[in-house]
This record gives C-alpha cells, structure tokens and sequence, in this order.
C-alpha cells in the first residue's frame, strides 16, 4: 500500500509499480498541508496505475527509473495494439477497470481498497496486458504456484488464505468477463488452497483477572469490555456514547472503525445489541466521567478513535510479557469472551448473536474444544446420571455383572 515517508526533512513517496517498490523523493518539507498534498498526488498515481494510465516520466522526468518505465510502457502499449487489433475483447486490466466501477457501488471502501491492492500487486503485473478470453487455467495455476513462493513483508511465503484472497479477484473478473462476452471460463474445476484450521487462544479467567488489575487505570475499562463484550477491534475503537443505552444495559454495535474512516458493519449479522453484564456496565459508567463530552468512548487526547496498533505494541504486549504470559493478538479478547460466555452455560445462539454470528455452526466449530477444560463437563455429567437414575442398580444393566459376582465367590 503506497505511503509517505520523512528523508532528509523532506517527504518521500513511496509506492509500488508493475511488482517493482517506488521511492521517489521529493522537495516538499514535512508540514501538514505538504503530507495532504502528497496524499493526494499518491492517491492519483494509484488511481492512474488501476487504470493503466499511469506514465512514470509524467510524474518523475528526472527519476533514474523513467526511462526504464517508458521503454516498458512502448513495449506493453505496442502489444496492446496487437491483440486490440487481433480481438475485439478486452485485456484484463481494461476489463478490470470496467469491473471495479461496477463494484464500487457494492463494497464497502476497506474491500474496494483490498481489492486494488492485489489488483496493483499481483494480478495485473502477471495478466494485465492479456485478452481476457487468452488467458488458460495452466497459467492460473503457475500464477498461484508462483505466489506460494512470493515472499510477503516478514520475507516468508504468502498463507494459504492470503493466496486464496489474491486469487478471488481474478476469479471473479475472468468468470465476469467470460459470462459478458461469451467464453469458456478458465477458471472450471480450480479450487480454493485448503486453509488451516485457526487455532484461538483464549484466557482463561484466572489471565484476565491478572490483566485487569495489572493493566494503566486509563486502559481497565478498554480491556474489561474487550474482555466481556467479544467485540471486534474496529467495533470497540469506533464505539461512540450514543451507541451506549445504559438504561436497558445494550452496546449497540452499528459502526465500526477501519483504516481510519467510521464505516457500516462488515455484515448484517454484525449489527447486533450487546449485553452489559455488571463489569461492562461499571466500566462504562466509569469510562463516561473521563470521555462523556467525547463522541467515542476510548479517544486519544484529541477525541479521536485510539490507534490499535499503538496501544497493541506500547500497552498490551508489554503488559503480557510483564506477566509472563504467552504473547497473543488482542483480537483473542473476543475468543475469550466466547469461551467464558460457553463455560457459564449460556444459550449457544444467544451467544452467536452477542458475536455478531448469524448461526451457532462457528461458534461449535472454532469454540467448542475448549468448554470441557473451563466447565469440567469432561464425561463426569453422564456418570452422574447414570448414578442418579440407576443408584446402586448399576450391576443389574451389566450381563457380567454377576458372572463376575459368582467367580469372586468361587
């Protein structure tokens, strides 16, 4: 994802073309007005790169790669000619284009920006320039063998799910694309990388109660409703008071915060009513004598949404490795929340909607394996049973029972 970086005093813009990393200096000082002014310049290069209108000489004359760039655009528009002259279909970055203006109006800007990443970094590096209909499943299939050995930003191989989600876009276009003019998809019998079960680890009760009374006080109420609501990070940074009803003791979750814009829920399942069990409930009404002239419950000092990877690397690492215990993500608070939440015995589906989950089959799926540790519901419920219902009797459904009676007193 492009971004804006300080060299020198002076901002630095950095982005990627064609696979290739950009890093073109420039002479602006770093000043608020210059960094909205480069953020525009860079969300125009990103947009014109989409397209493929983009020209590097155009914005970088002097750059040591535009000549590199142009001979390679002469190159790519001369075979754009070619099949253009050759076939009436589109190419895939010409059909892209056409998709994602039809899709803008669908997504939310989170996905539409996910998707052009890819777009940018994967997909039309290695199929832009070809006809849509030219394109054969075995060079998808070496496109995809090729992404298990890219190498993501921690220099190892990109996941299964992180391939699958590269993929889907150009699923999506090319099946598009093949219904609109009339060819055979080459996408019939691909299937999706098998991605590994998520292994979730949640606290126990005994952790949590460690972390809330280690944790600042400015930070107690976060956690304590990060720990006993389940919410997703973006729901509780983009929680604001007047989705707080303490009289019938509801958070409701209507918006969520995602690279930095407040935004509808991921789903409709995700619109849901929260309970406040007594901490959440006690939390709030403390967080409220600290930030209840603010719209969001946790703000920095500028009223603004909290940072989750500022309180992530400065706050809740450090407290976890203060207490020795086993570095996790904070998005475990929400797995913890549903454990506890099993444990207690409360309604499966009841739970699922306190998640924001449509069914219970993810709750079964993903939670289920923990309930017997937290709730000692290892078996011993059926042998309590069978000792209530048949009491001494037990013998008497047990055809060996007495066979064994009568060798023991023979």
């Amino acid at each position: 994802m492009a971004s804006i970086h300080v060299r020198n005093g002076k901002l630095q813009l950095d982005f990627r073309y064609k696979g290739v990393r950009c890093r073109e200096q420039t002479k602006l000082d770093d000043t608020a007005a210059n960094r909205k002014r480069a953020k525009q310049i860079l969300d125009r290069i990103e947009a014109e790169i989409t397209l493929g209108s983009f020209s590097y000489s155009s914005y970088f004359p002097n750059s040591k790669r535009a000549d590199q760039f142009d001979d390679w655009e002469k190159r790519s528009f001369n075979r754009r000619e070619e099949n253009n002259s050759a076939c009436e279909l589109p190419t895939l970055a010409a059909f892209s284009e056409i998709w994602l203006d039809e899709k803008r109006i669908e997504w939310r800007n989170s996905h539409l920006k996910s998707v052009e990443s890819n777009l940018r970094a994967y997909i039309l590096p290695a199929f832009g320039e070809k006809v849509v209909s030219s394109i054969t499943k075995a060079e998808i299939l070496n496109f995809r063998a090729h992404l298990a050995k890219e190498p993501a930003q921690k220099k190892e191989p990109l996941s299964p799910a992180t391939i699958n989600k590269v993929m889907t876009p150009l699923r999506m276009l090319l099946n598009e694309a093949a219904d609109r003019y009339e060819f055979n998809s080459p996408w019939k019998g691909i299937k999706s990388l098998k991605v590994p079960r998520t292994d979730v680890q949640p606290f126990t009760i005994d952790e949590v109660q460690q972390i809330l009374r280690t944790v600042r006080d400015d930070f107690k109420s976060y956690f304590t409703v990060r720990f006993f609501t389940g919410m997703r990070t973006g729901e509780i940074d983009g929680l604001m008071w007047k989705y707080i009803d303490f009289d019938r003791r509801q958070i409701l979750i209507r918006e969520t915060w995602v690279e930095g814009e407040i935004t509808t829920t991921k789903t409709d399942g995700s619109q849901r009513e929260i309970h406040m069990s007594q901490p959440v409930y006690d939390a709030l009404a403390e967080q409220k004598k600290h930030t209840g002239q603010q719209q969001f419950v946790f703000c920095n000092k500028d009223g603004g949404p909290l940072n989750h990877n500022n309180i992530t690397k400065r706050i809740w690492y450090p407290l976890l490795s203060y207490l020795g215990l086993k570095k996790r993500r904070p998005y475990q608070t929400r797995h913890t929340a549903a454990t506890l939440w099993l444990a207690a015995g409360e309604n499966p589906e009841w739970i699922a909607r306190q998640m924001g989950h449509t069914t219970t089959e993810m709750l079964f799926r993903v939670y289920s394996r923990y309930v017997p540790n937290l709730t000692r519901q290892d078996g011993s419920a059926f042998d309590r049973l069978l000792s209530r219902e048949f009491s001494g009797d037990l013998k008497n459904i047990n055809p060996l029972a007495e066979l064994n009676e009568e060798k023991n007193h023979g």
